[in-house]
């Protein structure tokens, strides 16, 4: 895939912005972030030893036995089971409980400290429930309306009283519901009211109905939510963003742009025009583009379409649907074990399904038989053949199993692939040595008329 997409990302779509003046450096960030999840990191790695015959039966007793083994109180355990399932520390198959790719690389990769921190972060509402006895319709809207608070937090560059906020939440709440064109129901009095024993009508707070709760109070579990994820600071009826809560909010703010200043209008577009829209970016705007376009749609429906377009005959989008897949995590893992039984797919799957258990990148190659990787290798040709240049193609070659080119011939021959006639015409015409040229086209016309 490093080929195939260095064959279309010749420019950059979007110049790169740098981080808000006095951002701390990455490195300075992801110390904030190990800290904040110190205990998160400690729990899952318990948990990644505590498997097998002697592991504990349920959650409640494993949760016992971390508690002992880590000097932590049952409900820090708690806590931080659930941030670690939130930050990709843990990933639960079925009712197993595994490390993640993230606690693996914790200790030398500063970024996949920061993207663990970063979906932390938009999962404050999980890691902070919200009071039992509020309507989730009620809890929604505050969420919902949760980024315009932190807008303005990151714009102030600095404290903001609580009643600033609320005044913001307070309106923002209205225009939700507005938008939803949610009219408060007429008050109908009765027929033979007596005006004597007619109560004082009662003033509710703003932003609020007869009945619901404040939205005051839920800007405070809002905020008591952000604080508790590290995000921001509460000191005195005011809330300070933190370093990596303002450089948080400048991410969220910059994939916006890059969304809406991508070529094709990626997150209202089909999962195929998003996919030629995110061909030209560099691995890590795609993946933001990727989790915006996911995030429009179900997870089932973005997870069928991708698939879709993998089994389609464009090989480039196939490798980029199966990296969109990879940014899905967990709720895609069923439908690409499926995958893995079509023999288009299955390089892809199995490959991702390697890294998903938890193996490198660069060791998840070792799953594939010589002849899927042989596949994948043709497959990824065609794609650098369709979208690149002749010198790409020759550099494709070194990522190839075999150690000769008379070798790869005779097995990409045998594969099947319905490419391999184009990639060995392509193939020809590029390599510089006449001979070799010549044996790669007599393949490629001996492929074609079903000749040995």
């Amino acid at each position: 895939m490093a080929s195939a997409r260095r064959a279309v990302t010749t420019r950059r779509t979007r110049p790169a912005t740098r981080p808000p003046e006095g951002t701390p450096a990455p490195a300075e960030l992801a110390r904030q972030a190990r800290s904040v999840l110190a205990d998160a990191v400690r729990i899952a790695r318990w948990a990644a030893v505590e498997r097998g015959p002697a592991a504990a039966r349920s959650v409640p007793e494993a949760r016992q036995r971390a508690a002992a083994a880590l000097d932590l109180t049952p409900e820090k355990v708690r806590a931080g089971w659930d941030r670690a399932r939130l930050a990709g520390l843990i990933e639960m198959h079925g009712d197993a409980a595994r490390p993640g790719w993230r606690l693996h690389a914790w200790d030398r990769d500063d970024m996949a400290v920061l993207r663990g921190w970063v979906a932390l972060f938009d999962a404050w509402s999980l890691a902070h429930p919200a009071p039992a006895d509020v309507a989730p319709t009620a809890v929604a809207e505050v969420v919902e309306a949760v980024p315009q608070v932190l807008s303005l937090l990151q714009l102030s560059a600095g404290p903001v009283a609580t009643e600033t906020l609320l005044d913001l939440l307070q309106q923002r709440v209205a225009e939700l519901r507005e938008e939803r064109c949610e009219v408060p129901p007429a008050k109908t009095e009765p027929a033979k009211a007596e005006p004597a024993k007619a109560e004082p009508a009662r003033a509710e707070p703003a932003g609020t109905a007869a009945g619901e709760v404040p939205v005051s109070a839920l800007l405070d579990w809002s905020l008591e939510g952000l604080a508790s994820v590290g995000a921001l600071t509460l000191d005195r009826g005011q809330a300070t963003l933190t370093p990596l809560g303002n450089w948080a909010v400048w991410v969220k703010l910059e994939q916006i742009c890059v969304a809406a200043q991508s070529p094709a209008g990626n997150i209202e577009q089909s999962a195929e025009d998003m996919l030629r829209g995110c061909a030209r970016l560099t691995p890590g705007p795609a993946r933001a583009e990727y989790r915006a376009w996911i995030a429009a749609r179900t997870v089932a429906g973005a997870v069928g379409e991708l698939l879709g377009v993998a089994r389609g005959e464009d090989a480039l989008l196939r490798g980029l649907a199966f990296e969109a897949l990879r940014v899905v995590g967990a709720p895609a893992e069923a439908e690409v074990r499926a995958a893995a039984g079509e023999p288009s797919l299955r390089p892809y799957a199995l490959l991702w399904l390697a890294e998903y258990d938890g193996a490198d990148p660069e060791d998840a190659a070792d799953v594939l038989t010589r002849e899927e990787a042989t596949w994948l290798w043709v497959d990824t040709a065609a794609a650098v053949a369709d979208h690149g240049e002749p010198q790409l193609l020759l550099r494709h070659l070194d990522s190839a199993v075999q150690g000769t080119v008379p070798a790869l011939i005779e097995e990409v021959r045998a594969g099947g692939h319905p490419r391999t006639v184009q990639v060995l015409v392509a193939l020809a015409a590029a390599h510089p040595d006449p001979a070799l040229a010549k044996a790669v086209r007599r393949a490629a016309f001996q492929v074609h008329t079903g000749g040995v």
